[in-house]
């Protein structure tokens, strides 16, 4: 009995993921933060468009660690990279996530896991602005893992986000 549970719940998310994928994103009301352009679900092309509402909608995780780049632990609030590549109907390739100011680093969608890392637009209950490494700052959890104290996923925490190509 409980294997046929496990599968129902496998094949409905799937589907339920499916299907939220399919459906378009309605516009807007805010600024927009965050542009996701490349390989996403059919219905949400050429292009993403997330104001902080939208984002915050897709679900909010917050993450409690210290970072090479801030004095003293700091809590991040934002999404869950996990549940925005699964509304944009991302399951694999390479995100190319790219700052303000065009630096950009390669994030495989691997890094994307339950409790990994989110795009974080607050940090101490505070609105991140752009002087503030805002509009969106790409957060692991550094302090949980020390798989995440690393060179390469330093340079993958990315700040000031604008925008993500996606490729596969």
């Amino acid at each position: 009995m409980l294997v046929l549970r496990c599968v129902v719940f496998v094949v409905f998310h799937g589907f339920s993921a499916a299907l939220h994928a399919a459906t378009p994103l309605p516009a807007p009301n805010g600024e927009v933060l965050l542009r996701v352009t490349g390989d996403i679900a059919e219905a949400l092309q050429p292009e993403a468009a997330f104001d902080r509402e939208m984002l915050a909608e897709l679900g909010e995780r917050t993450i409690e660690t210290t970072t090479p780049w801030t004095r003293g632990k700091q809590s991040f609030t934002g999404v869950p990279l996990h549940d925005l590549l699964d509304r944009l109907g991302v399951e694999d390739g390479t995100l190319r996530v790219i700052a303000l100011n065009d630096y950009a680093a390669s994030v495989p969608v691997e890094d994307a896991v339950e409790d990994g890392p989110i795009l974080a637009y607050a940090r101490n209950g505070e609105e991140m602005t752009i002087r503030d490494k805002g509009p969106l700052w790409l957060i692991y959890p550094y302090d949980s893992d020390n798989n995440y104290r690393t060179e390469t996923i330093f340079a993958r925490s990315v700040w000031q986000v604008g925008h993500i190509e996606v490729d596969k």
